[in-house]
């Protein structure tokens, strides 16, 4: 049986529409249960759903043979696994965004507010820019708004809520997007599924 990591929230549904596609049903409606573990109706795997930053952990240490989970999580947890394929949804990009009409100018320490501290250092540092890290949970935007942070890191898709907040995007870091996972140990242990799951996937993502 593989072991499949979902994240919860937004990824969930196009993750199952995926799953499906590769012949993965589930008897239940997993997106509206409060289960949190659910079988295949084929009974060659179970899913379970945790927090997305939590998909890399679970995969790395092979509670998960396998995991769905976006770029930018696998960039701040740093997490040692493959990532054979680019699943073509939940786009979006890592950007530095701070007040609108500013001249991109930045003080001598930058105090940054977000929830990727390593995402955020490993970008600064690499140019050379000392930053002090205020590392938040939510409602990033708020922090230049009221004096907490010079600018912030955090992920967008459309920016709107940065324009509605009088903030726009000063420098993209990355761009990301919903990734496969697959814990290195798995891939050899149960090489003949996984490269058939792998395999049907990437036949649904073309």
């Amino acid at each position: 049986m593989l072991v499949i990591a979902l994240c919860k929230g937004r990824f969930l549904e196009p993750s199952l529409d995926l799953l499906a596609g590769a012949g993965i049903r589930f008897s239940e409606d997993v997106a509206s249960s409060r289960k949190l573990i659910f079988e295949s109706e084929d009974k060659g795997h179970r899913v379970f759903l945790v927090k997305p930053a939590d998909v890399p952990t679970y995969v790395e240490y092979g509670a998960a043979d396998i995991g769905i989970a976006g770029r930018d999580v696998l960039l701040e947890t740093r997490a040692d696994v493959l990532q054979p394929l680019d699943l073509n949804f939940g786009h979006c990009k890592i950007v530095v965004a701070g007040p609108k009409g500013g001249n991109g100018m930045f003080p001598p320490t930058i105090r940054i507010a977000t929830k990727y501290p390593h995402i955020t250092m490993d970008y600064f540092t690499a140019r050379g820019i000392p930053v002090e890290i205020i590392p938040l949970s939510g409602s990033i935007e708020l922090a230049p708004l009221i004096g907490l942070s010079d600018r912030i890191v955090d992920v967008v898709e459309t920016g709107r809520t940065l324009k509605e907040n009088g903030l726009e995007v000063l420098e993209v870091i990355a761009e990301s997007s919903a990734r496969l996972l697959i814990n290195r140990a798995g891939y050899q242990t149960k090489r003949e599924e996984v490269r058939g799951l792998i395999q049907a996937l990437e036949k649904v993502v073309a």
